[in-house]
């Protein structure tokens, strides 16, 4: 049979080595034509053959075609090229759930994906698993923790699906070094440094989860030049074992999908499976009660009771992530002392949600490329009814495929009261277009300078790479 990898620019080409050396006979097709000159001699030397859909014509028997799920091309429009071909489409997750799913059977596994939250989320799960030495896949990198030291396995690594499998053989390799093992200094060559998995994909899930967290839809985007959606990507959560999903979210987009083990949370809503009853927001730490019922296992078991925490989470959102991430742990049927001793840890996270003192000035900062309007929202909402705060808006264009909507943003910050500061080409671009413009500064450190010198606190709110940001 054979296969062919469309997209070598997103993890193609690893899912082309791995199925290789399995022995399997492979095609590939790099669609956006950025193969670079080493990994097009890693797949010569394993005898990968590069072709165009044109090829196609040459081929008889079985296909199995293993696409990206944000794919600009129909399955028809593949299948013209030779409509006599047996053919199979598998998308970039199903086929790492193929590679992986023998090699991960025995350790506990979480997969986090949503339009927003999924790395706080997962930093909030390490907190909570952080003795099950936990492997990471983050969009901060690729981490493996041992004995609680945090090891990083690769820095620049996105989270397309093929990097869940680039994660676990960057893990093998730390715990099987090639000299050790030719010196005998190690018994096996299968150790394993890890006890659990924590993984975030940005569209959707590879379905290995134990369980599979859907934060939430907060934007539902096209993708796929329109062909697909976000929410339609993300239906590939319900290939997890068990799902745990936001309940606004499951409501709008997936109330018709038939899977044995969902369970929902909510900030509002009584009938979903984890739900608040009270919140005492904070800059510093939360204070929250939720109820659970009827809560579906990875063990068969239904469970209901109540959990009090307090963890930072100064936001309705930060709070929205709180609850899919205990939702989580309960259906794992994690030790109630052990979620809320997790979480009371959890500080932020720098390139996400963070606090800091410079001096005496509180500094909450909203460093996201994904950040969106409905981002901006929450994050200003934290603040709403405190005029000792600079808000700072920001950032870069051209860093993720979704950007941000100029003309919702520019109404929202026109309709509340705060002390705004605007930086970056995002906050250059919206000066352009508020009615009333607001100090700009094109150097974003200039804005903590702003804030110390007029000593008020700051929210800062910054579009980007957190990479970018971090030699400050």
């Amino acid at each position: 049979m054979n296969n062919l990898v469309v997209d070598l620019t997103h993890g193609g080409v690893k899912i082309s080595l791995s199925l290789a050396k399995k022995g399997e006979k492979v095609l590939a097709y790099d669609i956006y034509n950025t193969l670079k000159s080493i990994d097009l001699k890693m797949l010569e030397m394993n005898n990968v053959k590069l072709i165009q859909l044109d090829d196609l014509k040459d081929l008889k028997g079985d296909l199995t075609v293993i696409y990206p799920i944000h794919m600009p091309l129909g399955f028809d429009e593949i299948k013209s090229k030779n409509p006599n071909l047996n053919y199979t489409f598998k998308s970039h997750h199903e086929i790492i759930k193929d590679l992986l799913e023998s090699e991960l059977s025995d350790i506990l596994k979480i997969e986090v994906t949503g339009v927003k939250g999924k790395t706080t989320s997962v930093f909030m799960l390490k907190e909570i698993l952080i003795d099950e030495n936990p492997l990471i896949l983050s969009s901060l990198g690729a981490l493996l923790y041992d004995d609680k030291k945090e090891i990083t396995l690769k820095k620049d690594i996105s989270i397309t699906p093929a990097n869940i499998k680039e994660s676990v053989d960057l893990a093998y390799k730390i715990a099987n070094p090639v000299c050790e093992i030719a010196e005998g200094n190690v018994e096996s060559e299968n150790l394993r440094k890890y006890n659990s998995c924590i993984f975030e994909s940005s569209l959707g899930v590879s379905g290995i989860g134990d369980v599979g967290l859907l934060l939430n839809i907060a934007e539902d985007y096209p993708i796929a030049k329109g062909l697909s959606s976000a929410s339609q990507a993300k239906k590939q959560v319900f290939r997890c074992d068990c799902v745990c999903i936001q309940k606004e979210a499951y409501d709008e987009y997936y109330a018709d999908v038939e899977h044995g083990k969902i369970n929902t949370f909510s900030l509002n809503d009584f009938e979903s499976n984890l739900f608040v009853k009270n919140v005492d927001y904070n800059l510093n730490l939360t204070g929250i009660e939720a109820e659970y019922k009827n809560v579906k296992t990875i063990n068969d078991n239904v469970i209901s009771g109540t959990i009090s925490l307090k963890t930072f989470a100064p936001g309705r959102h930060h709070v929205s992530n709180v609850l899919g991430v205990v939702l989580t742990c309960l259906c794992l049927e994690i030790d109630s002392d052990k979620i809320i001793n997790g979480l009371g840890n959890f500080k932020g996270i720098p390139g996400r949600t963070n606090k800091k003192m410079i001096g005496d000035l509180v500094v909450i900062e909203e460093i996201n490329p994904g950040l969106n309007t409905e981002a901006i929202k929450e994050s200003i909402n934290m603040i709403s009814g405190l005029d000792d705060f600079y808000v700072s808006v920001g950032g870069d264009y051209g860093i993720t495929c979704e950007e941000i909507d100029e003309k919702k943003l520019r109404k929202f910050l026109e309709s509340v009261k705060i002390n705004l500061i605007l930086t970056g080409d995002l906050g250059a671009s919206l000066n352009e277009k508020l009615t009333d413009k607001s100090p700009y500064y094109e150097n974003y450190m200039d804005v903590y300078d702003l804030a110390v010198k007029n000593n008020k606190n700051l929210l800062f709110i910054y579009r980007s790479d957190y990479r970018k940001l971090s030699q400050r």
